[in-house]
């Protein structure tokens, strides 16, 4: 009877494995993404065919607070980036809503980020930005609205999140004229690497993003 028994809780202890490793075996898997990865007129030139090892490259802008933030903020931490600027009517309000939302979910988790860079730094001052963010709700400490060198804006956004066109790809002769938007908010692992694009306007895009922070979580 005994050896029955001891048979019968073996079993179970295989199926209880088997289930779990089955069951981690389905869970999704976020993709790592690298420039060969993105549309080709989304990265810059010289990163074009890299096929590995891309990560979010280092930066120093000022917050909506005057406080000066790079990379190190964002060391070891989940993170969400959007670029936008305070005075768009169009999309920006409806990102920023959804942001909110995303705020709302992780609000106190230390390990969660939200950078929001402006295209428009002759007009997105820390002084504009503070305003902007205190109508948003923003979280000292947890989102960040950042503002600097034009220049040094644009080519983070083309060679390390890869969300606005290389400028010969716009045809855009004058580098003073060069003012894109993308309504895509990106979302950065733990090691600084892109997993995922989410259009921040569209909130089932939004409420499947949260799920995808999650995961990053527990990686």
């Amino acid at each position: 009877m005994k050896r029955v028994f001891l048979i019968a809780v073996i079993l179970i202890v295989c199926v209880v494995i088997s289930y779990t490793m089955i069951k981690q075996a389905k869970q999704k898997s976020l993709p790592i993404i690298n420039p060969i990865d993105v549309k080709k007129e989304m990265v810059d030139p010289e990163l074009l065919g890299i096929g590995q090892g891309h990560t979010i490259g280092n930066f120093s802008f000022l917050n909506q607070d005057g406080q000066v933030v790079t990379e190190k903020e964002i060391e070891n931490k989940v993170f969400v980036a959007e670029y936008f600027f305070s005075t768009c009517k169009s999309i920006c309000p409806v990102m920023n809503q959804q942001m909110q939302r995303i705020q709302t979910k992780y609000n106190g988790n230390s390990n969660f980020k939200i950078l929001s860079f402006t295209v428009d730094p002759d007009v997105d001052n820390p002084t504009q930005l503070k305003s902007y963010a205190v109508s948003h709700g923003y979280k000292v400490g947890q989102w960040h609205f950042l503002t600097g060198s034009k220049s040094e804006l644009y080519a983070l956004a083309r060679k390390s999140f890869f969300v606005l066109k290389p400028v010969e790809a716009n045809n855009i002769g004058d580098a003073g004229s060069d003012f894109i938007h993308t309504n895509n908010f990106v979302l950065v692992d733990k090691k600084k690497r892109i997993r995922g694009y989410y259009d921040g306007t569209n909130s089932a895009e939004v409420d499947q993003l949260i799920k995808d922070i999650e995961l990053l979580f527990q990686e």
